[in-house]
């Protein structure tokens, strides 16, 4: 960048340089005339001519020079395009990865949210799933602590019915034997009638 715009000033300087002289040479060109026609001297005439020769030779060097630079200038103004186009192919592809990363970033933080709420969605489901098994587990330690007293109060029916049914054989017997000795007396029929199973008195539970 620096030599393009070295070469540009150059530039710029000779084509001044060229102007001037051009000019000079027009005034030279008409100082030649207008002394042809107020008849000058040969020697001023030749000195006006050799001026204009030597300005001439250096237009013509100038214009070489501006011809080079130019030349030069050219170059610089193309290598100059070639790096801009390069810039404009990096700064594309730069905002072509920078675009396909913000675009990832997106579907990944979006992905991330829903992976999100699907484990609150999750955990929500696991907190109703706990209350429910905690109501359950009350329910069955309801239903066991009312088997354990059904089983009881069960045993105790039975240990009854046993009881009942000893008795009832008892006084069944009791009562065949009655009617086989009609003259015992009711002395002899209450000692006669204590259950030996169970030790009660049918004659007491009788009065």
């Amino acid at each position: 960048m620096a030599d393009w715009r070295t070469h540009s000033l150059v530039h710029q300087q000779l084509q001044d340089v060229v102007l001037t002289q051009q000019q000079q040479i027009r005034r030279f060109g008409q100082t030649i005339k207008q002394r042809e026609v107020e008849s000058v001297s040969r020697e001023e005439f030749d000195v006006v001519v050799k001026e204009l020769e030597n300005e001439r030779l250096e237009h013509a060097k100038t214009k070489a020079l501006l011809f080079k630079e130019s030349e030069k200038l050219q170059f610089a103004l193309g290598e100059i395009e070639i790096l801009m186009k390069q810039l404009d192919r990096e700064k594309k592809a730069f905002e072509n990865a920078l675009g396909s990363i913000k675009n990832k970033a997106l579907k990944e933080s979006t992905k991330n949210d829903k992976l999100k709420s699907k484990c609150n969605e999750i955990e929500h489901q696991m907190e109703k799933q706990d209350d429910i098994l905690s109501r359950k587990e009350g329910q069955i330690e309801e239903l066991y602590q009312l088997l354990a007293k059904q089983k009881d109060t069960l045993k105790q029916q039975v240990a009854d019915f046993e009881i009942q049914k000893q008795q009832d054989a008892y006084i069944a017997r009791v009562l065949k034997e009655k009617k086989r000795k009609p003259t015992q007396t009711l002395g002899e029929r209450a000692n006669s009638m204590q259950s030996p199973e169970t030790g009660i008195e049918l004659g007491s539970l009788a009065q």
